[in-house]
């Protein structure tokens, strides 16, 4: 492993996804900071640096999935430890942004817990926010400090590219309205035509598909989403494209939340292959036989070292992204 010869940054991982923070430390070349993570016997958590980070550039990595709360409350008791012990700077790396999906009033007294999130971590002491595939790209502007928003899809695109799956053969296809433009970036990587699911959604995490704009028809389709959740919404429109005459149907998603009955539907369903990030961390019961799972951590280690450097972020966005020493 290459080491990082500034002594100044520091990588310090939390509970949700430790493997995913091993990743990122080894690909930037530092060992992760000591820290201990505990409860009190009522359930309260104990944070503990165990070394000096005086000031020092800290990047604190935890994506805030399942248990949502929890890992919320942690980081944020982090950042207040690491306030108080004065680290010049405090960076959160969340891969996976929880409460994101309610970053709007759908209906009357609702909470905008998106917002309410952004506001907590930065009370608590965050300097910048280092994230991947928000739900909602809007809710960078619900902070007041920087927000590197990074991308999936290159890192999607490569997998399909890798396996002669791109070019006219195959269409990108958005599972609503909301995701045509990420499904219209990986269609410029994959030089793929689009297709949209017309779908109504009664009530939260019930989907029902009403009709496909674009042909699919004899086509290879690659569903997109930010996420899977329940599951719903994939398997229904890959239920729906091979009623079209579709030849084969791909699943992929930045953020595998793959909560509930998602992992018996996607077994179930008429999907040949669900392509998936280890932004949140899989336990081997959740995964599939027909699952690949591809890492971030060098899409992340890159960017944590560009941004500590004071270099551009933007050559992350491009198609076949490598590591550029």
């Amino acid at each position: 492993m290459k080491h990082y010869n500034d002594p100044k940054l520091k990588i310090f991982s939390l509970r949700s996804n430790e493997p995913l923070a091993e990743k990122i430390a080894e690909a930037i070349g530092l060992e992760l900071g000591k820290i201990e993570i505990s409860h009190f016997s009522d359930g309260e958590i104990k944070v503990n640096i165990e070394e000096s980070i005086r000031g020092d550039h800290v990047y604190i990595i935890q994506s805030t999935s399942y248990p949502v709360s929890d890992n919320l409350m942690e980081l944020l008791i982090t950042i207040d430890a690491l306030r108080r012990a004065s680290a010049k700077t405090i960076n959160v790396v969340m891969p996976y942004y929880g409460y994101a999906r309610q970053d709007r009033k759908a209906q009357s007294r609702e909470p905008i817990t998106a917002k309410l999130v952004a506001n907590m971590l930065q009370m608590a002491g965050a300097t910048r926010m280092v994230t991947l595939d928000l739900h909602a790209v809007q809710i960078q502007g619900f902070f007041d400090i920087p927000v590197d928003h990074l991308m999936g899809a290159p890192l999607l695109a490569n997998y399909f590219l890798d396996n002669q799956l791109h070019g006219d053969d195959v269409v990108v296809v958005s599972p609503d309205h909301g995701g045509v433009t990420r499904a219209r970036k990986l269609a410029e990587f994959l030089k793929s035509p689009i297709a949209i699911i017309d779908k109504r959604r009664p009530r939260a995490n019930v989907a029902e598909v009403m009709n496909i704009v674009g042909e699919v028809s004899g086509k290879t389709c690659v569903l997109i989403d930010d996420m899977i959740d329940t599951a719903g919404t994939i398997t229904l429109a890959a239920s729906a494209l091979k009623e079209k005459g579709a030849k084969a149907v791909y699943a992929c998603c930045t953020h595998p939340v793959l909560s509930g009955p998602a992992i018996d539907r996607l077994r179930d369903s008429e999907i040949e292959k669900v392509i998936v990030t280890d932004s949140i961390l899989l336990p081997e019961d959740r995964q599939l036989p027909n699952m690949e799972i591809v890492s971030v951590s060098q899409l992340i280690g890159e960017a944590i070292k560009r941004i500590h450097e004071n270099r551009s972020v933007s050559p992350l966005f491009i198609e076949k992204f490598k590591i550029i020493d």
